[in-house]
């Protein structure tokens, strides 16, 4: 078995296990309750999927990216929410309940709309919507509903998988950025010094800031939960997607990699940042 062959089964298991803990971790009770207000989720996929992708869109017209840097980003663009979203809400203070909600729209937006937006948004890029969505849908949405059936069923049982499973996605996580180096590392420093870094931190900054300043009647501890959501990204879908696309042009994958720590330290920033603005009383 080649190492490439390697690192295809170590990134599906880091993308099933992930999204496993997200949705053991998820309420599904409240976040359905949440998810009947329907000015919210008209926001979250106005933010998610019209002002994202328009804003990595805009990017690419405005800095030279290379062709294959510039399909990653459009790519990042269409899946929000990162498997650590949670914890960078409850690091902000936010409103839980709210990012729950969140949560389960974004998976759904994800399988939902990243085939059908991807083709249409990236250019050269053969193939169809169901090429895409079928492993979103098999390695991303099914594991969210699968550990989302055991917490509502068995929440005792979810308690005590969910280390595990969490365990075993953060373990998979540091294998795939390992096995990346190996096979990629000379690829991600030619893009270190490329304009596909400092893209994708302008994108990350300008779709956290609107999302929170622009709340439309939203309170500060939604608002901030839903700038997390879209500040951080999906990778585990991201791969899913990119492991359905026939001959993806080279540099393509250096960029999706590249968001893993760029979202993180920029949420991390942002949710200190939104902590200390929630309301004392």
């Amino acid at each position: 078995m080649s190492l490439q062959s390697v690192f295809n089964i170590i990134v599906v298991v880091f993308t099933v296990a992930n999204l496993a803990a997200m949705g053991l971790e998820l309420n599904l009770r409240e976040a359905l309750k949440t998810l009947r207000n329907a000015h919210a989720i008209a926001l979250i996929l106005v933010w998610g999927w019209v002002v994202g992708p328009a804003l990595a869109w805009l990017i690419i017209k405005l800095i030279p990216l290379m062709e294959a840097h510039a399909a990653g980003l459009l790519l990042i663009s269409l899946a929000p929410t990162a498997p650590f979203f949670p914890q960078m809400v409850r690091k902000a203070r936010g409103d839980m309940h709210f990012a729950g909600a969140f949560m389960l729209l974004t998976i759904l937006g994800t399988v939902l709309f990243l085939p059908l937006l991807a083709p249409l948004l990236i250019k050269g890029l053969t193939v169809d919507a169901w090429s895409l969505a079928k492993p979103l849908l098999f390695m991303v949405l099914l594991p969210l509903l699968i550990g989302g059936a055991i917490r509502e069923g068995t929440p005792n049982a979810a308690e005590k998988i969910f280390p595990v499973v969490k365990k075993i996605g953060g373990i998979f996580l540091v294998l795939t950025l390992v096995l990346t180096l190996v096979l990629y590392g000379r690829d991600m420093l030619g893009a270190v010094g490329s304009f596909a870094p400092g893209a994708l931190v302008l994108f990350l900054l300008a779709i956290t800031t609107m999302s929170y300043k622009i709340g439309f009647g939203l309170k500060q501890q939604q608002r901030s939960s839903m700038a997390l959501g879209m500040c951080t990204r999906n990778i585990a879908a991201v791969f899913a997607a990119y492991f359905g696309i026939t001959n993806p042009p080279q540099g393509l994958f250096v960029m999706i990699i590249l968001v893993v720590p760029l979202a993180a330290i920029v949420a991390m920033v942002a949710a200190r940042r939104f902590a200390r603005q929630v309301p004392t009383n």
